[in-house]
C-alpha cells in the first residue's frame, strides 16, 4: 500500500531540516524532528511503511524493531490528525 500525505489544504515547508507546516482546515501547525523530517519527505512523495522503516534504519543507525515502533506511532499520528491521503494505492 501506498503512503502519502494529503495533497489539499496542508501547506509546509523544509527550514533548516525540520518540516513546518499548517493544516489549514483546522488551523494547525506542526513541526518535526530529524527523524520525521525524513518520514515527512519520503510521504510527500508517496512510499510504503517498509521503506519507511528502510530508511530509519539506514540513515540512523538503530534496530529495525525501534524504527518499525517509531513509524507505526508517527503514521498513527499523522492518521488521527487526517494528515494522510484517503486514496492509498495497494
Amino acid at each position: 500500500m501506498t503512503l502519502r500525505l494529503r495533497g489539499v489544504e496542508l501547506a509546509w515547508r523544509e527550514i533548516d531540516g525540520e518540516i513546518v507546516a499548517v493544516d489549514t482546515r483546522t488551523s494547525t501547525y506542526l513541526s518535526t524532528n530529524s527523524s520525521a523530517t525524513a518520514l515527512w519527505r519520503a510521504l510527500s512523495e508517496g512510499t510504503t511503511r517498509e521503506a519507511l522503516v528502510d530508511e530509519l534504519v539506514a540513515r540512523f543507525s538503530i534496530e529495525r524493531a525501534t524504527a518499525e515502533a517509531d513509524v507505526g506511532v508517527f503514521l498513527g499520528d499523522l492518521s488521527e490528525q487526517g494528515l494522510l491521503a484517503d486514496d492509498e494505492v495497494d
